[in-house]
């Protein structure tokens, strides 16, 4: 059976937010958990016929006594320069802190996170905690509002525009430029005749400058028993003034030096959708206060307040609309390209733009509480977590970072004893080998391409929970997906209407939505949706009766007509038993649902049945191009899971074109089926991510569609789709291929580069050609710039699985 890798708390399935629950949501009846931690509000969904209220309110109590067991999650801006390796010894030495459960760092991707027990920590003492381990981190949101305050200020004047450039990241770029020139004007002077005490005196300050930021990286790596590639870059330059050659070394802490600021700018490309989401949030809002509009900061909104948004503002936090209407571009956060419309009683989402209408939102989550917070953690955090690649390339850097070392002293040792090479030229050629060996490319080919590509994904409103399930989403071969509301659009349409005993369409209409009009069952529903879009008006209707699991009955006109199934009807005698039968027998072989309407004759214990509704669970317009798409990407078997009848699944696969389908599961039934479909092959869930945490988790990549605004879609998946839109399935799949192509393109060339320059630098000399240390550290760092740039080119990444939106 395939497993899951990266589980968010790996101590305990049952502890993470995906899990709790688990137990009880496979209670009889019970069919959904939503879970809010904030509040502690707990929503059960539940089917009246199979469990009682009773039955629900010992659920929730089970559950409750779950909840604090789930662990707390933040995210921080990593900052200062160091090795994966280094991050990665930080995030164990955190784990083996008291009530830390996981951590995770990422130099490149500049992300600490950390999950821990609420009980006894909270942001500020995680902080602190993450501070003492010697991790420079600050709270992710106030990094990413003060690298904009920063920039502001920066424009005000000379001074602080200077004050801007020698601070932070920055000052690596001034270093870099000062290394050049001293290294340049050494050079000059050196050739000019200039005496030594001139041109070494800069020679030290092209190495004071170059290797100001290596040495600090480099202590840090044997403070913490690490050896890394910022340690050989200056063991080589201090090697290279050693032979009489402080050029060579100063160009190697030029040329390294200035790969570190391109690949920061590279990396940095990669964080943009990020920065964008977060500029995307304003600041203040006008919130109503009686009579009064005042402008407020958001983190000061409290739940329940009242917000005025007018056309072209940008909604500043999650709400409720309860007043006006108007339509949002809500692309910042479900990567829609159409505008939404909305009105009295749809949810918003912070930072969308109001576009042509003024709206009065009601606060329902506060600043920290809103989806495109959440979003930007969700994005950060991932790059945190590392695909199995990545994870083997940095176990393995030490081994090889320590074999490159042991073999230049060999080679320094045996190249002057064994092959009489004059000492100098040996240890110059035995640095360059060392040059040349570092595994600075291989190491950064992974990281580029995975970061790149979560980058792509979140701005089109994917999002990877880490680079593990984006590289899996690759080796998929069986997708599953849930029928209602994931292959199906969720809402129950009537889609054919027959009239029997000669009555009218519209008389039928009038009776049938007086008395749905007062039931709020979705067939109901959609009866009266119906009803109205023809504009018809309801009479009066008394004595309604809702009948569980049969339907509804109610005085209408002075006649009692009922509306519901078949099977409630043939409880009286039909008057028309043989034409009516006939019809409700081909409706359900066609997969759809049948709502009769009769009248009774309370006398005779007869109904004479007026017409019938046909209604369906419409299947999406792009289902079928979706699964011909799915296929051309190598899936082989594309499955749907349903608690549904038999008949109305065989329809919807039928018309859906999938190869299987599985119909009257419980929530229970869902997870064995997809433990079993994970043997022997990697398979996919597609679901909501409320009702399918389950089988979610039991997939190797649980995909949630439609997550924006549920907290449980957010958490319960390993892939996360903001908006309804399936054709994102096989965009998301495209996009991990090409991924994962790009890491291999990285790979090859990277060893390549390792492997021609080594032999190049031990053999070409036997014939007389010597590879000179400037044309070894040009090879090295360029190839660690190209790997970069390559990985880059995911974040230009487009596939034609998009191209009708």
């Amino acid at each position: 059976m395939a497993e899951k890798e990266d589980c968010p708390c790996p101590d305990s399935r049952a502890s993470c937010p995906a899990g709790v629950g688990q137990t009880v949501r496979q209670s009889p009846g019970v069919e959904g958990v939503d879970i809010d931690h904030e509040s502690g509000r707990i929503d059960i969904l539940y089917d009246p016929q199979r469990a009682t209220p009773a039955d629900v309110e010992q659920a929730a109590r089970r559950l409750s006594g779950q909840i604090g067991a789930i662990p707390g999650k933040c995210v921080f801006r990593l900052h200062g320069r160091g090795c994966e390796e280094c991050a990665r010894r930080i995030g164990i030495d955190l784990e083996h802190r008291p009530g830390i459960r996981r951590a995770s760092a990422s130099f490149l991707g500049g992300v600490l996170s950390v999950s821990f027990d609420q009980g006894g920590h909270d942001e500020g003492t995680i902080l602190e905690t993450a501070r003492s381990a010697g991790a420079q981190v600050e709270p992710l949101e106030e990094a990413l509002h003060k690298e904009e305050a920063e920039k502001a200020e920066s424009r005000k004047s000379v001074g602080a525009f200077i004050r801007y450039w020698l601070s932070g990241s920055r000052l690596e770029i001034v270093f870099t430029a000062l290394t050049l020139a001293g290294m340049c004007a050494g050079l000059v002077t050196e050739k000019l005749g200039a005496s030594g005490a001139v041109y070494n005196t800069l020679y030290v300050l092209a190495y004071v400058f170059g290797g100001y930021y290596g040495t600090l990286a480099g202590l840090e790596s044997i403070r913490r028993r690490v050896v890394d590639v910022d340690l050989l870059m200056i063991l080589a330059a201090l090697g290279a003034a050693y032979v009489g050659a402080p050029f060579e070394g100063a160009m190697l802490l030029f040329l390294f030096s200035f790969s570190e600021v391109l690949q920061n700018f590279a990396i940095g490309r990669t964080r943009n959708a990020i920065k964008a989401l977060a500029q995307m949030r304003p600041q203040s809002a006008h919130v109503l206060r009686g009579d009064r509009i005042v402008e407020t900061p958001i983190a000061e909104i409290e739940l329940g307040a009242r917000l005025l948004i007018r056309p072209g503002d940008r909604i500043p936090l999650d709400g409720q609309v309860v007043a006006g209407e108007s339509t949002l571009d809500q692309s910042s956060v479900t990567g829609e390209s159409m505008p939404v419309a909305k009105a009295v009683g749809d949810g918003v989402f912070a930072g969308t733009m109001n576009q042509n209408g003024s709206l009065t939102v009601q606060v329902t989550k506060l600043a920290k509480d809103s989806t495109i917070s959440k979003l930007i953690k969700m994005v950060e955090e991932a790059q945190s977590e590392k695909a199995k690649t990545q994870r083997f390339l940095e176990s393995a850097e030490q081994y090889y970072a320590l074999g490159v070392i042991v073999f230049t002293v060999l080679l320094g040792v045996l190249l002057p004893t064994v092959f009489k090479v004059p000492l100098d030229e040996a240890l110059y050629r035995a640095i360059t080998v060392m040059v040349v060996a570092s595994p600075c490319a291989l190491v950064i080919s992974t990281p580029a391409s995975i970061l790149s590509a979560i980058g792509n994904g979140a701005r089109r409103g994917i999002l990877f929970k880490g680079g593990a399930h984006l590289e899996q989403a690759a080796t998929l071969r069986v997708i599953t997906f849930d029928k209602t509301g994931t292959l199906t659009e969720g809402k129950p349409r009537v889609n054919e209407l027959i009239a029997f005993a000669e009555t009218p369409e519209g008389d039928l209409l009038r009776l049938a939505g007086a008395v749905e009009a007062k039931s709020e069952h979705p067939l109901a529903q959609a009866i009266v949706e119906m009803a109205q879009g023809q504009g018809v008006s309801f009479p009066e209707c008394r004595g309604f009766r809702a009948v569980t699991g049969k339907g509804a009955l109610a005085e209408v006109e002075g006649r009692t007509i009922l509306v519901g199934s078949p099977k409630w009807m043939r409880e009286y005698h039909f008057e028309n038993a043989d034409e009516i039968e006939a019809r409700v027998a081909q409706i359900q072989d066609s997969g759809r649902t049948n709502v009769l309407v009769g009248e009774l004759h309370e006398q005779s214990k007869t109904v004479k049945v007026l017409g019938s509704f046909a209604i369906a669970d419409h299947l999406r317009a792009e289902v079928p191009a979706v699964v011909k798409r799915l296929r051309e990407q190598g899936i082989r078997r594309v499955v749907m899971l349903t608690g549904d009848a038999r008949r109305v699944a065989r329809a919807v696969s039928a018309e859906a074109g999938l190869d299987e389908y599985y119909a009257d599961l419980l929530p229970e039934e869902k997870v064995r089926l997809m433990k079993e479909l994970s043997r022997g092959e990697h398979v996919g869930m597609v679901g909501d991510g409320t009702n399918d945490a389950p089988a979610l988790a039991s997939a190797t990549v649980g995909i949630a569609m439609g997550a924006a605004g549920s907290d449980v879609a957010l958490e319960s998946a390993d892939i996360v789709l903001m908006a309804n839109d399936l054709k994102r399935i096989p965009y998301l799949i495209a996009l991990s291929h090409a991924a994962r192509r790009v890491m291999l393109q990285n790979l090859i060339f990277a060893a390549g580069v390792i492997v021609v320059m080594v032999l190049a630098t031990l053999f070409l000399p036997l014939v007389g050609v010597d590879v000179p240390l400037p044309l070894g550290v040009f090879a090295h760092e360029g190839g660690t710039v190209l790997v970069c740039l390559n990985g880059l080119r995911l974040l230009a990444f487009n596939d034609k699985s998009l191209e009708t939106d």
